[in-house]
């Protein structure tokens, strides 16, 4: 064995048995907790202090007392021990997955896309401690809020690394009650006699993307209810409450039973917003993160 490398093994033997010797306040009772007997917990803490050339501990019948000197080799001991944890954990997670992995995602997106497949992904790496979290706030991922965010439409620049997971078309629906009841528009200039209901964190003017005979428009429409994410409006149109704009995969199931129609497809500009996970990269990237995002990349519907 290389002799460079015993020494530093065996005085990482020793911190730790110093250590319980100071957290359980005996030789006996650090030798339980580590597996040794009393007397070769003893010679380890002689040889500790026949190197430093100092006492770290005052022996007496009843009691061990550090010195001064004891109290500072106890502090460094439990920094070095928690380093030299740390660097371990973190070599490990690279290897095999485990610890907690914090999720961010969208309201209804995450609701009906990407919570149906979690029971799966635990299934699959069952030492991950999966915190799942579902809000339209955008997370700091760089700032630790976040080990992985999944987010909609561009990307702001940024050292994060992002992987497209897919995207996500917009459609124009509502319910066969609201069109009895005020009419199918026929133009999106007819939008404008309608209840167009609408999302509250645009910090521009509403407006809904169309195309006609090849060339863009871009109309502005009005209603009385704007909510934060695309389910609420898609629950409002199913009502009769007005017109949405929603993402596809949000009333896919709904217009395929005919309780939302589709409308406008004619004049659909084949709008999409890209779907990314975005998450710290690079060679230091914890396996719990890759193998999420792998599975995201895999099974996520669009």
């Amino acid at each position: 064995m290389d002799a460079k490398i015993v020494p530093g093994a065996d005085r990482a033997r020793a911190l730790g048995i110093f250590a319980a010797v100071m957290r359980e306040g005996s030789f006996s009772a650090a030798g339980r907790v580590l597996g040794l007997t009393p007397s070769a917990v003893a010679r380890s803490i002689d040889r500790i202090e026949a190197r430093l050339g100092v006492r770290l501990l005052l022996r007496s019948t009843r009691a061990l007392t550090p010195t001064a000197e004891g109290q500072a080799y106890f502090q460094s001991a439990r920094r070095i021990l928690a380093d030299l944890d740390d660097a371990e954990q973190q070599i490990a997670d690279q290897g095999a997955p485990r610890g907690r992995l914090r999720v961010s995602a969208a309201l209804s997106h995450g609701r009906l896309c990407v919570v149906p497949l979690l029971g799966e992904f635990v299934g699959l790496y069952p030492q991950i401690l999966l915190d799942f979290a579902l809000s339209d706030a955008i997370v700091d991922v760089a700032a630790g809020q976040a080990d992985v965010a999944i987010r909609f439409g561009p990307l702001a620049d940024s050292l994060l690394t992002a992987r497209k997971l897919g995207e996500s078309g917009r459609v124009i629906v509502a319910s066969p009650a609201y069109l009895a009841r005020c009419g199918m528009p026929v133009t999106p200039e007819d939008l404008r006699d309608h209840n167009c209901l609408n999302f509250n964190f645009r910090r521009i003017e509403p407006v809904w993307p169309f195309r006609r005979d090849g060339r863009d428009l871009a109309l502005s429409v009005k209603g009385n209810i704007e909510a934060n994410n695309g389910e609420t409006l898609g629950q409002l149109a199913l009502a009769g409450v007005g017109i949405a704009r929603v993402g596809a995969f949000s009333v896919a199931d709904d217009i395929a039973a005919g309780r939302l129609v589709p409308i406008f497809e004619e004049f659909n500009p084949g709008d999409v917003e890209l779907i990314h996970a975005v998450f710290v990269g690079g060679i230091n990237m914890p396996a719990r993160v890759r193998v999420f995002v792998d599975f995201l990349a895999a099974r996520v519907p669009l």
